[in-house]
């Protein structure tokens, strides 16, 4: 059975909507001796872990951290611990995420205001913000990783009045420039499997001052309540005292620490450069061999290109030959767009140059 396994296990080089490759420094942290969730030393590195996650986020949040399951727990926690029955929550639809959102949110009980919009565009701030006149939250995602399409979430942040803004940076945070005190929101989610360049296991998570004030303090879900979880991280930080929640996955966490400090050493600068240009590479490609690009020009996420499956082909055919012949993963669309879009990721380790060649040439031959 263990030689089944083995061969079963193959290198594969990760260009879907995530996860992506990782980055080597994070790969080899899992490698390290692992800790108890109590230990001092996995401690340290859990709030140096929170502090880089500050810095990546553009924020100063005391209560920032990993929490201890993927992105979609992130959504989960931002909605429950906000709001409840009876509460107003404006969320804007630009793709799979922001239903999803809608899913999340009328599940605790809130009155959920659904703006919906053409899927490839962003998201149209003025009309989110007229929705309601007085929402406890405006929800939005700012990388749409079903359509590959950025929205400003500074106009709706500047706009928001007493809302609390939330937003999705799964797809985002690590990849393109995300500066959520600067832009004005309050709550924020990510996942460790896209542009940071780790494996998924980890939802990175940050609320405001403002945001914690008002949050719900025993809200529906256990695992999520963030006045629990913020006994032992985030504001636990430094206080000498932590209060056991859960068996946080320590040897994660340090990946986590590992891969954001590849990041950080590199430059956030330079890592967002890095992804626009192997993102602009591979669209520029893609059209000159005739394809069309499927987000809305000039909301084009540099880290995932959603491109239509050219006339005539088999879209998941090519997407079976890739995997078999190259090794190479590359994405469907979803809902009605499942098989007439593609979905390329160049994300954290793969957002290069030698990536752009390698997928480019496979689609070449896999087409012709």
């Amino acid at each position: 059975m263990l030689g089944n396994v083995r061969h079963m296990l193959r290198a594969r080089t990760l260009l879907g909507p995530g996860p992506c490759n990782p980055y080597p420094e994070a790969t080899v942290a899992l490698g390290q001796p692992l800790l108890g969730h109590l230990d001092p030393l996995f401690l340290q590195v859990l709030d140096e872990t929170s502090d880089r996650l500050r810095t990546v986020f553009g924020t100063v949040n005391r209560r920032t951290l990993p929490l201890s399951a993927t992105g979609s727990a992130g959504m989960e926690a931002a909605f429950v611990n906000t709001v409840g029955p009876g509460d107003v929550a404006v969320v804007a639809v630009n793709g799979l995420f922001g239903q999803r959102m809608v899913d999340v949110a009328s599940r605790t009980g809130a009155e959920v205001v659904a703006v919906e919009h053409e899927w490839g565009q962003p998201v149209d701030a003025e009309r989110v913000l007229a929705a309601h006149p007085s929402p406890k939250v405006i929800a939005a995602v700012h990388a749409e990783t079903s359509t590959g399409v950025e929205s400003d979430m500074a106009a709706l942040g500047a706009g928001k009045g007493d809302a609390l803004l939330i937003a999705d940076c799964v797809t985002s945070l690590g990849g393109i420039p995300v500066e959520l005190d600067a832009w004005g929101v309050d709550i924020a989610y990510s996942g460790s499997q896209k542009c940071l360049g780790v494996a998924p296991g980890l939802a990175p998570f940050t609320i405001s001052d403002r945001a914690w004030e008002r949050r719900i303090t025993k809200p529906q879900s256990w695992y999520l309540d963030l006045g629990m979880l913020g006994g032992y991280a985030g504001e636990a930080a430094g206080s000498g005292g932590r209060t056991y929640h859960h068996t946080a996955p320590t040897g994660m966490v340090v990946s986590l620490h590992a891969g954001l400090g590849r990041v950080l050493e590199e430059g956030l600068p330079a890592v967002h450069a890095r992804h626009a240009a192997a993102g602009g590479a591979l669209q520029a490609g893609l059209v000159e061999r005739g394809m069309r690009l499927f987000a809305a020009e000039g909301h084009r996420l540099p880290e995932l290109t959603t491109v239509w499956v050219p006339d005539g082909v088999d879209s998941a055919g090519v997407r079976k030959r890739l995997l078999e012949e190259y090794s190479i993963e590359i994405g469907g669309g979803v809902g009605e767009f499942a098989a007439t879009v593609w979905r390329i990721g160049m994300m954290g380790h793969n957002a290069r140059p030698d990536t752009v060649a390698l997928v480019l040439a496979a689609l070449d031959d896999v087409l012709a």
